[in-house]
């Protein structure tokens, strides 16, 4: 005969409950949490987004002006110089007089990589760098004033929950795999997944594609589960990992976090391919902001 608490230990995990969680496990949860939501209201974090501007092929006019093309915020000079675009290559041409650097050093005329984590353009608390997306090319602008930052409220969270920690097989493709993705503004881009992850929750076994980030080589998720009808961002959330060891990697979704669309209106972010939109609810990590 089964044991009654081994019922009522059945019950709660297939209903997404679970004991209290380990202290130490907790704090570095909240810590983790306290530590990406400084990010977001950093000098550099996506509150600051608070413009883009597609462009045109040929010239484009920037400067506080509403009549350019770019549009930057004040104390930016009206007419600061222009972009021109051709053939996916960008060249700043800056009016003399205004005082705009890359790396410290001042601009004249200079060639903009799209996303450039370096070659950007800094005019007092104003940055502005090539954002490309979907085969467009536009210029995306960072105010350190920005209303957005300004008025942000804090995020939410579900309380922390080990039973959504678990650990998955990671299975590599033997090559990238491209495949079209949808972005939330409607359009489509290509990405490359590095392979899949496979775990189990509820008794049950499922499956989300994963992207591998350059940076850190650990994988990175894009995808969206039932809370997304009622307490999550609808769209989808992400969850990055470390990197895979020994065919395993750790899913954390206690850390899952919402893209930066939730926040605001000038990202651009990628939405789950179809096999990232699971079939379960998810109770854990970032809730819907302002909520």
């Amino acid at each position: 005969m089964i044991r009654a608490a081994s019922i009522a230990g059945l019950m709660c995990m297939l209903l997404g409950a679970s004991a209290a969680p380990d202290p130490a496990y907790q704090k570095s949860i909240e810590q983790w949490r306290q530590g990406y939501e400084a990010i977001l209201r950093g000098d550099d974090g996506w509150l600051t987004v608070s413009g883009l501007f597609w462009m045109r092929e040929g010239e484009n006019s920037f400067g506080s002006a509403p009549e350019n093309d770019v549009v930057l915020p004040a104390p930016v000079p009206a007419h600061a110089g222009q972009f021109e675009l051709h053939a996916g290559k960008t060249v700043v041409h800056v009016n003399p007089g205004v005082p705009v650097t890359m790396n410290g050093k001042p601009v004249e005329t200079a060639e903009l990589p799209p996303d450039s984590k370096t070659e950007r353009l800094h005019l007092g608390d104003v940055t502005f760098f090539v954002h490309q997306s979907a085969g467009r090319y536009g210029i995306r602008v960072k105010d350190k004033n920005s209303k957005l930052r300004k008025e942000f409220t804090g995020l939410h969270w579900f309380p922390v929950n080990e039973t959504y920690r678990v650990t998955a097989h990671f299975v590599p493709y033997p090559a990238p795999k491209k495949v079209r993705i949808d972005i939330i503004d409607g359009n489509q881009d290509t990405t490359d997944l590095a392979g899949y992850v496979e775990f189990q929750l509820g008794g049950k076994t499922y499956r989300l594609d994963a992207e591998q980030d350059e940076d850190t080589h650990g994988l990175f998720i894009v995808f969206r589960d039932l809370t997304g009808k009622t307490t999550t961002y609808p769209a989808a959330r992400f969850l990055d990992t470390e990197p895979p060891a020994n065919g395993t990697v750790e899913l954390d979704f206690n850390k899952a976090y919402n893209p930066p669309c939730a926040y605001n209106p000038y990202a651009t972010c990628p939405l789950p391919t179809p096999g990232n939109r699971l079939p379960i609810a998810i109770p854990a990590g970032e809730k819907r902001y302002h909520t």
